[in-house]
C-alpha cells in the first residue's frame, strides 16, 4: 500500500534533494511540504501545507497527518540572528513536529542532525542538536531515526564561511578521512537524501543514530 510522506525544509540543501526523490518513489502515492511559502505546488502526489507561523503548528494535526516524516529544518544564529532565534528552528520546531508524528501514529520521524551532537556540549550548536535527540528519544514513536552528517556538501543559497573553509580543506586533503577518521569526510546532501528514504523503506529498529560515514554507505 502506498504511504504518506511528509517533510519540513524543502527548501533547504538535504531538503531539495530528499523532495525530489520522494515525488519520483512509487513508495509514496502523496508528498506533504510543511512550508511558510509555497513552492508552486499541489500537483499530482505533491501537497503544500502552508504555514505562515510554525510556533502554532499544533493547530494543523489534522492536516499534517503522515505515515512517514522527515524534518530537514536547520538555520545558523547568523541568519537568524541570535541564540534564542536559533533553538526555535532547530529544537522546537523539530520537537514540535516529532510530537506531531507521534499524535498522528507515524510509522517513523527521520531528522538531520549533526556530528558531535551532545546536550553537555559546551558548544550550543552541538548542545541545542544533543538536546533535540534526546527530546526525541524520550517521544518513543514507532521509529525515530537521527542522522548525523559531518560537513554536508552542496551548493547552498546562502554562504556559510566555517563550512565552505571547511569543505574546501576535506577536498584538498580527501586522503587524510580513511580508516578512523573515515567519518569525518564530508558527505553530499543528494548522499543524505538517499540514506533518508533508503531508511524509512527498509529500516525496522525502534531509534537508531545513523553517524556520517554509515549514511555514506547507505546513501550510496
Amino acid at each position: 500500500m502506498a504511504k504518506t510522506a511528509l517533510i519540513a525544509g524543502a527548501t533547504g540543501l538535504v531538503g531539495g534533494h530528499l523532495l525530489d526523490l520522494l515525488l519520483e518513489d512509487d513508495h509514496y502515492a502523496q508528498v506533504k511540504v510543511l512550508s511558510r511559502r509555497s513552492l508552486g505546488g499541489d500537483d499530482g502526489k505533491l501537497k503544500e501545507i502552508i504555514i505562515e507561523d510554525f510556533d502554532n503548528i499544533e493547530n494543523h494535526i489534522n492536516n499534517l497527518k503522515a505515515d512517514d516524516y522527515f524534518c530537514c529544518l536547520g538555520t545558523t544564529i547568523k541568519k537568524v540572528g541570535s541564540k534564542k532565534a536559533f533553538k526555535k528552528v532547530d529544537f522546537e520546531y523539530p520537537v514540535s513536529l516529532a510530537a506531531i508524528a507521534r499524535e498522528n501514529g507515524a510509522d517513523s520521524y527521520h531528522i538531520i542532525s549533526a556530528m558531535g551532537a551532545d546536550p553537555k556540549s559546551l558548544i550550543f550548536y552541538n548542545k541545542v542538536k544533543g538536546e533535540v535527540e534526546a527530546a526525541i528519544k524520550a517521544m518513543k514513536i514507532n521509529k525515530a531515526y537521527i542522522y548525523r552528517p559531518s560537513f554536508i556538501e552542496g551548493e547552498r543559497a546562502e554562504k556559510r564561511a566555517g563550512e565552505k573553509a571547511a569543505l574546501w580543506f576535506a577536498d584538498k586533503f580527501d586522503f587524510l578521512f580513511s580508516g578512523p577518521f573515515k567519518k569525518y569526510a564530508a558527505v553530499h546532501a543528494k548522499t543524505i537524501a538517499k540514506a533518508m528514504l533508503k531508511t524509512a523503506k527498509k529500516e525496522n529498529e525502534k531509534f537508531k543514530i545513523i553517524q556520517s560515514d554509515e549514511i555514506e554507505k547507505i546513501g550510496k
